[in-house]
């Protein structure tokens, strides 16, 4: 059987068949382009012929609804959508109330387990920055959620009169000097990727304190930008359709 996995964000869509327990067929595409053209320009680029749908959301309950319908239309099949749950596939999630978890965030921790099956933070960098933490047994540890590079950028943008909305660009290594920028677009891009790179060498160092040494998975639109800034972390892996894998492993291997 055939499966079209959907990674559905906050800034972009992103897609990939599942074919005999391969991911093929990857795409992505803004959400500003749906919002701007409508879904038609999303089924213009997925395929029509697969078996099922299985969908993970963070857009909203009113957008899952259209996409839902929308999609299902055009493959002609039934479309589910994951839910983040108390325990499974190995791993068991912290938050007293599961299903208020972000189900981005445990289907990347499914994906990330799947691979590992040890201690790891896992780090989706995108309009926000999530940090989850699993030991050794599989045991979500709890989790971070702090703003992404350029929603930081652009809330200092919308709350002053003199800094510039800025572009993002490649980050600096960790121990660069260049950090400390000479103009002020600069150095609201600096701050912004220093913050985020801090926070996850932060994670890293608490963790080691309390005798974890996690393997670093980055994955989201940020995260080949933040490989060379983490002092913590020589060797962070960069899974950049992490969900898109948990979506397959959970497939692959129903409960």
């Amino acid at each position: 059987m055939t499966a079209l996995l959907m990674d559905v964000g906050n800034s972009r869509i992103k897609w990939g068949v599942l074919d005999d327990g391969e991911l093929r067929r990857t795409g992505h595409i803004a959400q500003a382009r749906i919002r701007e053209q409508g879904l038609t320009v999303l089924t213009t680029r997925i395929p029509r012929r697969v078996d099922q749908v299985f969908i993970s959301n963070v857009a909203g309950t009113t957008f899952a609804t259209r996409l839902s319908g929308v999609v299902g239309a055009h493959c002609d099949c039934e479309v589910r959508f994951a839910r983040s749950q108390r325990r499974g596939w190995g791993v068991t999630n912290a938050y007293t109330q599961p299903r208020r978890m972000g189900v981005d965030r445990w289907v990347a921790l499914v994906g990330a387990w799947a691979e590992l099956e040890s201690a790891c933070l896992v780090v989706d960098a995108g309009t926000a920055v999530t940090l989850d933490a699993v030991d050794d047994a599989g045991n979500h540890l709890g989790g971070q959620i702090i703003a992404g590079v350029a929603t930081m950028a652009g809330a200092l943008a919308a709350a002053t009169s003199d800094i510039p909305t800025v572009k993002p660009a490649p980050a600096r290594a960790g121990t660069d000097l260049g950090m400390f920028a000479r103009n002020t677009a600069a150095a609201v891009r600096e701050g912004a990727q220093n913050a985020v790179a801090g926070a996850v060498d932060r994670a890293v160092r608490t963790l080691r304190s309390n005798a974890y040494d996690p393997t670093v998975i980055l994955t989201g639109g940020d995260a080949s930008r933040m490989l060379a800034t983490l002092v913590e972390t020589e060797t962070p892996v960069h899974r950049p359709r992490l969900v898109l894998r948990g979506l397959a492993h959970m497939l692959d291997h129903p409960r």
